[in-house]
Order: structure tokens, then sequence, then C-alpha cells
């Protein structure tokens, strides 16, 4: 039997687009890309302190469009940007990995991640073009999708092992809420935290 947990508190964590004040609910492209930038940073071998100040600087630079991104270059990415933001590894990898996202989403998608959504098929297809970018795996897809799940028809990935363990130890039952709705999204999201506070790893 798993150790209850108040279900209402789950129900109104935030988002992890909120805590960067990027609102998702619009479906606008300039905040869905913030979103998409953030969520490459979220997926890299880093700390979430240290992502989440990393994407403060992307912001504080003004840095927040591909374009954008692509003018500044990599060695404006690797220093200050990274510098900035705390890495002492992976900078010049993470920097060519946002580089080269930026490239392919005007390539084919010119610029538009809604665009991308448009063009996949269904959820999975949605989830290959994703996995498809530079150094984009499962977990980087689903801290992505998830927080769309309600936004975007085609989004709708798998929770993470880690939600779902999480979930029977605290005896929340995640089939009772639909994968589409804000409730089973702000549960997932209190459950991740919840699940890290613990020392747990979202993956």
């Amino acid at each position: 039997m798993g150790r209850q947990i108040d279900i209402d508190s789950l129900r109104k964590s935030r988002l992890y687009s909120e805590e960067l004040g990027i609102n998702l609910w619009g479906n606008e492209d300039g905040e869905l890309f913030k979103w998409f930038l953030a969520s490459l940073l979220f997926g890299a071998r880093i700390s979430e302190t240290i992502a989440r100040h990393t994407y403060r600087i992307f912001e504080k630079y003004r840095l927040l469009e591909p374009r954008a991104i692509l003018r500044a270059g990599w060695d404006f990415l690797v220093d200050p940007v990274m510098r900035e933001g705390g890495y002492v590894r992976y900078d010049g990898i993470t920097s060519t990995k946002v580089l080269r996202n930026c490239e392919t989403l005007l390539e084919k998608y010119q610029g538009r991640l809604k665009e991308l959504h448009r063009q996949a098929c269904d959820n999975r297809d949605l989830e290959r073009r994703l996995t498809s970018f530079h150094g984009v795996g499962p977990v980087t897809a689903n801290i992505f999708l998830r927080e769309l799940r309600p936004i975007w028809e085609k989004s709708d990935p798998d929770p993470l092992s880690v939600v779902r363990e999480t979930a029977v130890q605290f005896a929340v039952d995640l089939t009772r809420y639909d994968r589409k709705s804000e409730d089973f999204i702000r549960i997932e999201a209190g459950l991740i935290r919840l699940k890290k506070r613990r020392g747990g790893k979202p993956d």
C-alpha cells in the first residue's frame, strides 16, 4: 500500500514552463520555442538549477528565437551564455545542440514548432520527429511534450517511469485522470518534484 499524499496539492502544482514565465496555453510559436529551448537545457547532463539559470541567461541576452541564436553563434553561446549559466562541462556540446536544432527547425519547419505538430501524422510521429533533432532523446522529447498534452492534439507521451513509480509509492491513481487534461500534467509535474525532493532522478 502506497503512502497517501494530498491529491489537491498535486493538482495545484506549477508546471515547469510556468516557473520560467513561459505561457504555453496560447499555443503561440514564440512561447513554444522558449519551451523547446528550455527542454533542450533540462534534458542535458546538468542539474535542473543550472538548466533553469542558463535559460535565464538566454533570456538576458534576448536569445529566445532561432534566428537570434544563430546570429549569436557558437562562441557567444559557450561564453558568455553557458559560462554565466554555470556550465563547467558540456558547454560546447550543448551550444552545438542548440544551434543545430535551430537550423533544423528553420530548414524543416520554417522555424515554427506548430508546423512540426501540423506535419506529424499522430503522437508517435510527433515524438519521432522530435527525437530526430540533434541530441534529443526520449526524455528531452517527453519534457517538451508532456506540458503540451492539453494544447496539442497529437501530444500524448507516455509518462516517464519515475512518474508511474512515484504515483504508486504515494497511492496516486493516474488512471482516474484524462492524460490530456490540465489536472494530469500538474499532477505529473508534482510527482516529479516529489521524487526529486526525495533524492530521485526523473529518468
